[in-house]
């Protein structure tokens, strides 16, 4: 653990160019989050929780 919690991670801004160089489209950002909700919803799934039946 970093002895100050604001000092500068090196991994940190080492990692953040090649993000930026390598983000994701975003309508297939999109496309990807619709088709989660779209199984979501086939599954009967709403607000992160599951069916009492399956949850037990």
């Amino acid at each position: 653990m970093p002895s100050e919690p604001h000092a500068p991670d090196p991994e940190l801004h080492a990692y953040l160019p090649w993000r930026n160089t390598n983000a994701r489209r975003p309508d297939v950002l999109a496309h990807q989050c619709r088709e989660r909700a779209r199984v979501r919803s086939e599954k009967g799934v709403h607000y992160g929780g599951r069916p009492l039946a399956q949850a037990a």
